[in-house]
């Protein structure tokens, strides 16, 4: 069983790492946790990351540069 806890990482950490996935073919989405709520939520752009976001739960704009983020990966494209 996969732990419940956001895997938030610092942010400059993850947009450097989710570059190399990107050159190497892969497709992300930029994954935060509202800092108001703890929602989990995923942008809709792909291969973008943003310093703010916010949340479809509580209307919070969160520090995403601050709070660090995480992404998912899609291998092959979208």
């Amino acid at each position: 069983m996969a732990s419940e806890e956001a895997l938030d990482h610092p942010f400059y950490d993850v947009c450097k790492r989710a570059e190399e996935v990107i050159r190497a073919g892969g497709t992300v989405f930029q994954k935060f946790t509202c800092e108001n709520c703890g929602n989990r939520l995923t942008m809709d752009v792909p291969n973008a990351f943003y310093k703010l976001g916010d949340c479809d739960n509580c209307g919070h704009t969160s520090n995403i540069e601050k709070n660090g983020c995480n992404y998912l990966i899609l291998l092959g494209g979208v």
